[in-house]
């Protein structure tokens, strides 16, 4: 009896083909189970955590009483952050500055003065806030969870009574 006969049958019972898929099948099983590859966050992938102080700008925050939230700040010390949709966790208030309203106002020889804003803006706040966490320092920059954190990067802010977002202005690693 021939190994293969002439319909390319293994033994003149099961089918060249069929003996080929179920190989691939073992080997997709045997890969999967025993060999899964490399797994984890971008922060897991090595290097060291270091403190990175964060600089965000928040503009137009619409809120009752400015000041009060911003001495709510320096009293907690602490806030919970977002970084693109993923929850990071508490980190420390460094500082918070309130940053005043001001219009660009031509003067009459043809310079520009900054002058405060006469417009009334009671319930709106501009501010810069500074925050510090532990990240882990990649190659591509700070990580701070599982996000890289970066200018530009939008970040939310929430507490017992807030949730607002704010915008990366200033990345420093200590």
């Amino acid at each position: 009896m021939a190994i293969l006969d002439s319909k390319g049958r293994l033994f003149g019972k099961v089918s060249i083909l069929d003996v080929g898929a179920a190989l691939v099948i073992l080997l997709v099983i045997v890969g999967i189970f025993f060999f899964p590859g490399t797994t984890g966050s971008v922060a897991q992938m090595g290097g060291a955590t270091k403190p990175v102080e964060v600089d965000l700008i928040v503009r137009g925050l619409s809120v009752r009483n400015p000041d009060a939230l911003i001495n709510q700040f320096m009293e907690q010390k602490k806030t919970n952050i977002i970084i693109r949709n993923q929850p990071y966790g508490q980190v420390g208030i460094k500082s918070v500055t309130k940053i005043p309203q001001t219009l660009a106002v031509p003067q009459p020889d043809g310079s520009v003065k900054e002058l405060p804003d006469p417009r009334s803006r009671a319930f709106s706040a501009d501010m810069m806030m500074t925050l510090v966490g532990q990240g882990q320092i990649t190659n591509d920059g700070p990580v701070l969870g599982n996000s890289k954190i970066k200018i530009g990067t939008p970040v939310e802010l929430e507490g017992m009574d807030y949730n607002f977002k704010a915008s990366v202005i200033e990345v420093r690693v200590k």
